[in-house]
């Protein structure tokens, strides 16, 4: 009997070893790639070598490091009974995405929202203070009427001119053509976009010539050259030719997608309308938009978004002077010039709440059209 007890507790003993040794070997091999993981980071952020080995270990650091977690992670969880496996390998794909977001975006946010709550040193507390300068300060209210402005004109004009440009396109022989031209501006950035139509605005004295287009046009037709996104005499009006460039740059964009959308209609539907009667212009507004309204408010709460943020443009064109100011450049003056990162603070969470009831719309269209 004491023969047999023998054995079956050397069994039972290496069970329990194995068992003690894959739970370390599950907890050892996470923390060393993450601290791999970590050392990467710490390396790209103080490093002075040269720039294409940062710029490598970027690359071998980023996407080895995100497979290294999936491979290390989906080891563990396969070595696991099969309903714990079923159970927790999803987490195992989404699990490092949504690590990254909390790490890079709701991390940061919480502590964005915590700095807004302190004086411009971050030293003293002074509660709700900044968020009230924010609704009473002059410049803010500026910038409020003038993103109001953009929403207004700026998406409503994209997603107009993309969807008349989509709708006559599509009836051309010359379609790819007039699509590509038309599309041409998204390949641009904004910044160098401000920097073409910098060109376009440009003024110089009546007796210089001109290298502005608009101007040059005004001259050879008898008339004075005007400072046309700086003539504080219309303002707010003169942000109308900021917001150009950016109907400029998103008409392709919408274009595109309107495009998309136009060609996914049922031509059947299109003829049987033809055939009982019905005008071009019937179609257009009794078919066609009916049947891609979908599409028209998320290509516009998409550009709304856009528009909400908008930065680059302004600051390239007039750094926020004349009465253009929006709340992206002010968050930056108040953050990187004035130093002041309480108010800073405050605009950025003020922007962030913004723009989060268009994406939640954005979000229940996208549901509603079963995109995701």
């Amino acid at each position: 009997m004491a023969a047999t007890l023998k054995p079956e507790g050397n069994g039972a003993g290496t069970q329990a070893a194995a068992f003690v040794g894959r739970v370390v070997l599950a907890v050892a091999i996470p923390l060393i790639a993450f601290f791999v993981i970590y050392e990467g980071f710490i390396f790209l952020r103080d490093s002075n070598a040269p720039k294409w080995v940062i710029t490598a270990v970027a690359i071998v650091w980023g996407v080895g490091g995100v497979g290294l977690l999936y491979w290390v992670f989906n080891g563990i969880v396969e070595r696991l009974p099969a309903q714990w496996t079923a159970r927790l390998q999803p987490f195992v794909f989404v699990g490092p995405a949504i690590a990254i977001l909390f790490w890079y975006l709701a991390l940061p946010t919480a502590r964005t929202f915590w700095l807004s709550l302190f004086d411009r040193d971050g030293v003293a507390f002074v509660g709700l203070a900044n968020y009230k300068a924010i609704f009473t300060e002059r410049l803010m209210r500026e910038a409020f009427r003038n993103n109001l402005m953009w929403i207004i004109f700026g998406s409503t004009f994209s997603v107009l001119f993309g969807l008349v440009v989509a709708t006559l396109a599509d009836r051309s022989r010359w379609e790819k053509l007039a699509k590509s031209l038309i599309f041409l501006p998204m390949a641009i950035s904004f910044v160098g976009a401000g920097v073409i139509w910098n060109f376009i605005y440009e003024v110089r004295p009546a007796n210089v010539p001109q290298i502005g287009l608009l101007d040059a046009l005004m001259v050879a037709f008898g008339r004075q050259p005007q400072a046309w996104y700086a003539w504080t005499d219309i303002i707010p009006w003169n942000n109308l030719f900021l917001i150009v460039i950016v109907i400029w740059l998103q008409t392709g964009f919408s274009m595109v997608l309107f495009s998309a959308a136009l060609k996914g209609i049922p031509s059947e539907l299109m003829e049987a309308a033809r055939v009982d009667g019905a005008t071009e212009v019937q179609i257009f507004f009794r078919i066609m938009i009916p049947y891609i309204r979908g599409t028209i408010i998320t290509v516009w709460t998409t550009i709304v978004i856009f528009t909400l943020k908008i930065f680059d443009v302004v600051w390239v064109m007039t750094g926020g002077q004349f009465g253009t100011e929006v709340i992206a450049t002010q968050f930056y003056r108040q953050s990187f010039v004035a130093r002041n990162s309480g108010f800073g603070s405050a605009i950025a969470i003020v922007l962030f709440l913004a723009v989060i009831p268009v994406m939640v719309y954005n979000l229940r269209q996208f549901k509603e059209q079963e995109a995701f």
